[in-house]
C-alpha cells in the first residue's frame, strides 16, 4: 500500500503523468518484488535512540562532592553552634565549622561576584547572593548565610544536570548516521567508512539499513521509513529519481543510490549540528529574582549611603557616627535573605508540584519561560495525534458498498506489514467476520505502489493511484484530502479509503485551555503533507499550519515565529516528541517533549517533559508556572513592604539593630512558609 498524493484527472494530472512515465516503464506489475541477491541486513538502528547515560561526569561528581562536604560541615556547625551557651569553645568551634561550610559552598559565588564587579556587572544575582550572605553574618545569623549558599549551589547543580542530559542527547542523534557505507569500487561493492563516499559514488542500501548519505535512487523500487527524520509514520515510496536522505531506513527492497553530497554535509549530520547550534543560540531565561535584584540592590545601597552622608553634610549638629549607624541598620534590614531563601523555595515548590502531576520541569528558569508564554507551537504526529492509523472515511464506487470495499482492501493486504494495511485489517477485524484470506501463492507486493492478491477467484489490489495505472484500472482522480488507499476488484475500481491518525482525546481541549490562558498565537509545524496536516489543524482548532518540513525547515519556521514574537517580550514554547523535533525543542524558549512515547533525543533536548503524553498538560504546566510566579511575587511584595517600613524607622532612628534582625528573620520565615504553597 502506498501513500496517496493529490491528483486531478486520470491521465493528465502531474502525479499520474509521473507515474506513467516512470513507474510503468520501470516496474513490471506481474513480477515479484526485485531480488537483490544479498541477504537481508539487520537494521542499523531504530528511530528511538537508546543512548541515555545516567552517570555523572568528572565535573559533576566534583560539584556533588563539594555540596555534600558543605552540607556535612553545616550540619555539624549547626549542632555545635546550638551549644554555644555552654562555653566559648562551643561558640568558636561552631563559628569555624559554619564559616568553613560557608566558604566551601559560597567561594565560587563570592569569586564570581568579585569578577563581575571588576567587569562592570555589579547588580546581578551573584552580587545579591554575596550581599545576602554577608548581611546574614553581619547580624549574627551564620546559619542563614550557610543555608542561602547551599540552596543556591544545589539549584545550580540541578540545572547543570539538565544541561548534561541535553549534551548526551546529541550522542543519541549520532545513531542517525551509519558508520559505514557499501560503495561501488572497480565493479565490486566494498564496505567503507561512510565519510569515504563522495558525490557521484554509487552506494547499495539493503532492507533494514539506514541510508548513509544524501543522494538519489538510481536502481530498485521500494519504500523508506522516514519517521526518524520527519516524524511521520507513513512510509515514503522509493524508486529511480526519488530523493534519499541520510537517516532514512530502507524497508522492503535493496536500493542503489547515487551520492549527492558527502556524509559530513548530509541531512542527519545537519540535525546534529542544528541541535548543538540551537542549544548555543538559545537565550537563557533570566530568573525573575535576578531581574528584581538589578533594581532592588542598588536602590537600598544608594538609600543607605544617602542616609549616612547627606544629613551630616547638610544638617548642622548631626554626628556622622549616628547616621552611619542608622545606615548600617538599614542595610541589615534590607538584607535580601528573605528573597534569596523564599524565592528559590517557591521555585522548588513549583517544580515539585508539577512533578507530582507528571510534568517534569528542568529548572527554575524554565518555569519563568512557561509563565511568560505568549506563543505555543505544536508538532503533529505523536504530539497532537496518537500516531496510529485508522480508517476515517470510505467512498465506494458505483456497484460497491463499504463492506465490499473494506473486504477487498483487507484481502489485498493480507500479508503486508505496511501501517496502512494494518489499519485496514484492524478495521475489518472490528466487524467480527473472519479475515478474507487470499489464495495461496497469489499475494505479492509492488514496492512503493501497493499489494495484489487473488480472493475468491478475483484479483484484488490496494494502493496508490499509481498502482491503478500500472494495472490499467480506469478511475477518476480527485484531490486527496489525506492519506488514501485505492481498491480495485476483478479489474473494476471499487473506491477509496481515507486513513489517518486521530487527534488525541484531549487535543481540542488543550487548545481551548491555552486560549483561555491568553496564549495569543498557536501554530503547528509538521513534516506531513498538506491535506492531512490541514485536516488535523482544523479538528484541533489551529489556524496557522506549516507542513512538509524537515528538521531544518522546522527550525527555520520556529525562529521566524520567535523573531516575530520577540518584540512583545513573551516566550515561545514548542511541543514535540520525535528525534526530528530535537533541534526545535532545544531552540525554543522552552521545549516541551512527550515523555511516554517520545524519543530519548527529544526528551533530553527538551526543558519540560510530559510523562502522560497529554497535550492538555501544556496548559497545566503554564498554569502552574504562573501560580509559582504569583507566589514568588507575593513573597517579594510582602517582604519588600515590611522592609520599606523598617527602613523608614531605621532612617529616623526609631529602629535598633535587634529590631532589624527580628524583622529580617521574621519576614524570611513567613515568606518560606508561603513558598510551600507552590507544592500544592
Amino acid at each position: 500500500m502506498s501513500r496517496e498524493e493529490p491528483s486531478e484527472e486520470h491521465g493528465c494530472c502531474a502525479a499520474c503523468a509521473a507515474s506513467e512515465g516512470m513507474a510503468c516503464a520501470d516496474v513490471d506489475p506481474r513480477a515479484d518484488s526485485p531480488a537483490t541477491g544479498t541477504p537481508r541486513a539487520k537494521a542499523s538502528g531504530t528511530p528511538r535512540a537508546k543512548a541515555r547515560d545516567p552517570g555523572l561526569d568528572r565535573g559533576q561528581r566534583r560539584e556533588l562532592g563539594t555540596i555534600a562536604g558543605a552540607l556535612a560541615l553545616a550540619v555539624a556547625g549547626f549542632v555545635v553552634w546550638s551549644l554555644r551557651e555552654r562555653g566559648a569553645p562551643y561558640a568558636v568551634a561552631g563559628a569555624v565549622l559554619l564559616g568553613s561550610a560557608y566558604l566551601l559552598a559560597g567561594f565560587d559565588v563570592l569569586r564570581g561576584a568579585a569578577r563581575n564587579i571588576l567587569a562592570g556587572r555589579v547588580m546581578d544575582e551573584m552580587f545579591l547572593m554575596a550581599v545576602a550572605s554577608v548581611g546574614a553574618f553581619a547580624i549574627g545569623a551564620m546559619e542563614e548565610a550557610v543555608g542561602v549558599m547551599l540552596f543556591y549551589r544545589l539549584g545550580e547543580f540541578m540545572q547543570e544536570l539538565a544541561a548534561g542530559r541535553s549534551r548526551r542527547s546529541i550522542r543519541a542523534l549520532l545513531e542517525l548516521r551509519p558508520d559505514t557505507a557499501r560503495i561501488l569500487r572497480d565493479g565490486a561493492w566494498t564496505v567503507e567508512p561512510a565519510g569515504n563516499a563522495a558525490a557521484g559514488d554509487l552506494t547499495l542500501v539493503r532492507p533494514g539499513e539506514r541510508v548513509p548519505t544524501d543522494g538519489d535512487v538510481v536502481e530498485g523500487s521500494g519504500s523508506f521509513d522516514t519517521s526518524a527524520m520527519t516524524g511521520e509514520s507513513v512510509p515514503r515510496p522509493a524508486g529511480p529519481g526519488d530523493e534519499a536522505l541520510s537517516g532514512f531506513i530502507v524497508r522492503d527492497a535493496a536500493l542503489t543510490i547515487r551520492v549527492s553530497r558527502p556524509a559530513s554535509e548530509s541531512s542527519a549530520a545537519r540535525i546534529v549540528d542544528l541541535v548543538e547550534n540551537a542549544s548555543k543560540h538559545k537565550a537563557r531565561t533570566e530568573l525573575f529574582i535576578s531581574r528584581f535584584a538589578k533594581r532592588y540592590t542598588p536602590a537600598v545601597v544608594i538609600a543607605a549611603a544617602m542616609v549616612a552622608v547627606v544629613p551630616p553634610l547638610f544638617v548642622p549638629g548631626q554626628a556622622f557616627a549616628d547616621w552611619a549607624y542608622r545606615a548600617l541598620v538599614m542595610l541589615v534590614i534590607s538584607c535580601p535573605c528573605a528573597f534569596v531563601i523564599s524565592v528559590p523555595l517557591g521555585y522548588f515548590g513549583g517544580l515539585g508540584g508539577a512533578a507530582r502531576r507528571g510534568i517534569l520541569v528542568k529548572g527554575a528558569s524554565v518555569l519563568d519561560a512557561l509563565a511568560d508564554a505568549g506563543t505555543v507551537v505544536f508538532d503533529k504526529t505523536g504530539t497532537l495525534t496518537d500516531g496510529s492509523f485508522r480508517i476515517r472515511e470510505m467512498s465506494p464506487a458505483d456497484g460497491f458498498d463499504e463492506r465490499g470495499l473494506l473486504r477487498g482492501a483487507a484481502a489485498a493486504g493480507t500479508h503486508s506489514n505496511h501501517p496502512l494495511a494494518r489499519a485496514v485489517r484492524a478495521a475489518w477485524a472490528s466487524t467480527g467476520e473472519s479475515h478474507p484470506d487470499c489464495e495461496a501463492g497469489s499475494y505479492r507486493e509492488i514496492p512503493g505502489h501497493g499489494t495484489v492478491a487473488v480472493h475468491e477467484g478475483s484479483e484484488v489490489l490496494a494502493g496508490g493511484h499509481e498502482l491503478l495505472h500500472l494495472m490499467g484500472i480506469p478511475h477518476q482522480c480527485a484531490e486527496a484530502r489525506g492519506t488514501e488507499i485505492h481498491v480495485a476488484v476483478a479489474g473494476r475500481y471499487a473506491g477509496r479509503i481515507e486513513v489517518g491518525d486521530a487527534l488525541k482525546p484531549d487535543g481540542r481541549d488543550a487548545l481551548r485551555r491555552l486560549g483561555a490562558l491568553g496564549i495569543r498565537r498557536i501554530a503547528m509545524l509538521t513534516g506531513d503533507a498538506k491535506a492531512p496536516s490541514e485536516r488535523t489543524a482544523s479538528e484541533a482548532g489551529i489556524a496557522e499550519v506549516h507542513h512538509g518540513l524537515l528538521p531544518e525547515g522546522k527550525l527555520r519556521a520556529l525562529e521566524a515565529i520567535m523573531d516575530q514574537e520577540r518584540a512583545g517580550g513573551r516566550s515561545v514554547l514548542f511541543v514535540g516528541d520525535g528525534v526530528n523535533d530535537a533541534p526545535v525543542l532545544a531552540r525554543a524558549d522552552a521545549g516541551i517533549a512527550m515523555g511516554g512515547a517520545g524519543s530519548d533525543a527529544a526528551v533530553d533536548s527538551a526543558d519540560v517533559v510530559l510523562m502522560t503524553d497529554e497535550p492538555s498538560r501544556v496548559a497545566e504546566a503554564i498554569e502552574r508556572a504562573r501560580r509559582t510566579r504569583r507566589i514568588v511575587v507575593q513573597n517579594i511584595v510582602f517582604a519588600l513592604g515590611i522592609k520599606v517600613a523598617f527602613l523608614g524607622l531605621g532612617a529616623l532612628g526609631l529602629a535598633a539593630m535587634w529590631e532589624a534582625v527580628i524583622a529580617d528573620v521574621g519576614v524570611a520565615l513567613l515568606a518560606v512558609l508561603n513558598s510551600t504553597r507552590a507544592l500544592r
